[in-house]
């Protein structure tokens, strides 16, 4: 069996990190090793960052809907107590009203009306 030369597949490999870390500074795009070391931590750093995404935006939902609470609280009637987020949260829970927090965010934020009049119905 003849013998086989690993140039080329040696070559794409190297070529293949060095493309995956273009825009990158200094050795890190240009010596492999150092390539290779950048594409390992990015790859962990874009893993858990995919996971910290997820409660991020769930604070901002909340911080969203916690504004729109307290725009609605002034233009509310006389006698009307202030809801909290908190109170909020599990009255929309105990009536069963299947409206997740990025909705009433996006509702808090877009259509104050709209989320004012699901605020009144549930407290």
């Amino acid at each position: 069996m003849a013998r086989v030369k690993g140039g080329v597949t040696s070559l794409k490999r190297r070529k293949n990190v060095l493309k995956m870390v273009k825009g990158y500074r200094f050795g890190r795009s240009k010596k492999e090793r150092m390539a290779k070391e950048a594409i390992f931590h990015a790859g962990k750093y874009a893993f858990a960052h995919r996971k910290d995404k997820k409660n991020d935006f769930r604070k901002l939902w909340n911080v969203r809907i916690n504004a729109g609470l307290e725009v609605i609280s002034p233009a509310a009637e006389n006698g009307a107590r202030k809801i909290s987020y908190s109170k909020l949260m599990g009255a929309l829970t105990k009536q069963k009203v299947l409206i997740n927090r990025k909705m009433l965010a996006e509702l808090a934020q877009t259509k104050p009306e709209v989320f004012a009049r699901i605020v009144k119905k549930v407290s």
